[in-house]
């Protein structure tokens, strides 16, 4: 499936929307709520997950196994609990997958930052990958560092605020606004699995009154007053311009709930057009059972069909089915989702320690931990 229609993109993902463009192309309706914010939403996250990490010493002891969700995906490294490398999921991806993956490239061993660009350069066009392109780090989670680079002279300034350690992926553009994460689950021997979740993930706007400054929309706006630290960090320098009435102005790219984008509950929207089609993906994937694919799509009912999409990110063992983070939702209906997908990652991980898989040590986790969370720690601001 060939991408086109990139300029229309860059309208609506890099400059402010005009007056005549919609916003959340293609998605259902984002239908208010009384509550802009659960009130469990942005609790520290080592209170929120207490009761996880007690269910998984319990099922650490029903299985005999403390780290067998880390055999979850023995495709991927520690499943993807941690520390996996996006490059080398995609580089693992054959047929569906592969096809359904948006180009991409690896840039890493640069040794100056003229030798990083001219890498960059010969890379992109082997694919003939052009501006603009996303810029992600290789390693990293909650859409850590993910910038879109418009032109040479903003990759050289994302590059040089990268750590030399690191690894970028430049990714294509995908022409569609509308994007979800499709959770996805399969047990080994079995031909086909199951989407068990579908998070349909809404970038944030606000849309100006021809009065209010930015920040005042931001100030005054339910949901994004809540997160305001995140917008007026990433949009010092526009905070006190008035935007024109009626003109949306998207406030995060990154379709990531911790940097503002607004998730709601898609499983409505399960097919078995859907479900064959990420069938396919998964065959493509090499033992790869459990976890959220990342996807932008052109509109809803091709959604359905299984049709127009691509890939963003596979992700692995510590993945959630983020619809559970809808506002509307209940803390109940939370860990119910938690607990049943720990159960799962604890299941398959036995049945793969029976496939003759070695489950690694949790020192192996801890170590690729420290090493993840160094790294995020250096890398550029997300977009």
């Amino acid at each position: 499936m060939e991408i086109t229609d990139t300029d229309s993109l860059v309208d609506t993902f890099i400059r402010p929307s005009g007056k005549n463009k919609s916003i959340h192309q293609g998605m259902p309706p984002l239908e208010d709520s009384e509550k802009p914010v659960s009130y469990f939403e942005f609790w520290p996250g080592y209170i929120f997950y207490l009761p996880v990490a007690i269910q998984w010493l319990w099922l650490a002891v029903r299985y005999q196994g403390i780290s067998l969700p880390l055999i979850s995906n023995p495709g991927i490294s520690l499943s993807g609990m941690v520390g996996e490398s996006k490059s080398e999921i995609f580089s693992s991806a054959t047929g569906e997958a592969r096809d359904k993956i948006a180009p991409w490239c690896l840039l890493s061993e640069w040794h100056s930052l003229e030798d990083a660009i001219w890498q960059a350069r010969q890379l992109m066009g082997s694919i003939d990958l052009d501006f603009p392109v996303i810029a992600k780090p290789d390693v990293g989670c909650r859409g850590a560092g993910v910038q879109i680079i418009r032109d040479i002279l903003e990759l050289k300034a994302y590059i040089n605020n990268f750590p030399k350690a690191g690894r970028i992926v430049l990714q294509q553009v995908i022409p569609y606004e509308a994007e979800a994460g499709i959770f996805y689950i399969r047990y080994p021997g079995e031909e086909r699995g199951r989407i068990f979740s579908i998070t349909l993930k809404y970038p944030p706007y606000v849309v100006g009154n021809g009065v209010d400054t930015l920040r005042q929309l931001i100030e005054k706006d339910p949901r994004a007053s809540k997160v305001s630290k995140l917008y007026f960090q990433r949009h010092f320098q526009k905070l006190e311009q008035i935007i024109p009435r009626g003109m949306p102005f998207r406030l995060a790219f990154a379709g990531s709930h911790s940097r503002g984008a607004i998730f709601r509950d898609g499983r409505e929207f399960i097919t078995p057009e859907l479900e064959e089609a990420f069938d396919k993906v998964a065959e493509g994937l090499p033992d790869y059972f459990y976890g959220r694919i990342d996807i932008r799509f052109r509109d809803i009912n091709s959604l359905m069909n299984g049709e127009n999409y691509y890939i963003l990110e596979v992700n692995g063992a510590s993945s959630e089915a983020a619809h559970i983070w809808d506002c509307r939702g209940s803390l109940k209906e939370v860990y119910r989702v938690l607990f049943y997908q720990y159960r799962t990652l604890f299941r398959l991980g036995w049945l793969n320690r029976r496939r003759g898989f070695r489950p690694p040590s949790i020192m192996k986790l801890y170590k690729q931990w420290k090493q993840e969370r160094e790294l995020v720690r250096q890398y550029p601001d997300t977009e």
